[in-house]
């Protein structure tokens, strides 16, 4: 149990470092990109796509993932991907009608950043003063 908040890190870090490469350095040629599951979905990334929001984004995956795979910068790095796990979900919920919510990779992201959150607990408590 000693090593499983360092596994767990790079694991967490791997998965968002991954996805975020992947967009950044257009390792996906455009007519493989899969085309959004709902007229709701596609207007959303629509109007984030062109705006260079999304990049953004995949700058703070990037970084939150190379964080959370440190484990010295671990609970920075959750800092960093919190609000956008919450965004992850909350897409899911909201703009799919939860299509995708419960996909396993979203249980493994949000399963492995809980687990983080509580193994650090005791660092985290010092925010609260």
């Amino acid at each position: 149990m000693k090593h499983a908040p360092t596994v767990a890190g790079i694991l967490l870090g791997l998965l968002f470092i991954m996805s975020s490469v992947v967009v950044l350095f257009h390792l996906i040629p455009p007519d493989k990109i899969p085309k959004p599951a709902t007229p709701e979905a596609a207007m959303f990334m629509g109007a984030l796509g062109p705006t260079g929001y999304m990049t953004m984004v995949k700058v703070f995956e990037l970084l939150g993932g190379i964080l959370v795979a440190i484990p010295r910068t671990r609970n920075f790095g959750l800092l960093v991907l919190g609000p956008i796990i919450v965004n992850i979900l909350a897409f899911h919920a909201f703009i799919t009608k939860g299509e995708g919510l419960f996909s396993p990779l979203i249980i493994v992201i949000v399963v492995l950043a809980l687990y983080l959150l509580w193994a650090g607990r005791k660092n985290f408590a010092a925010l609260r003063n």
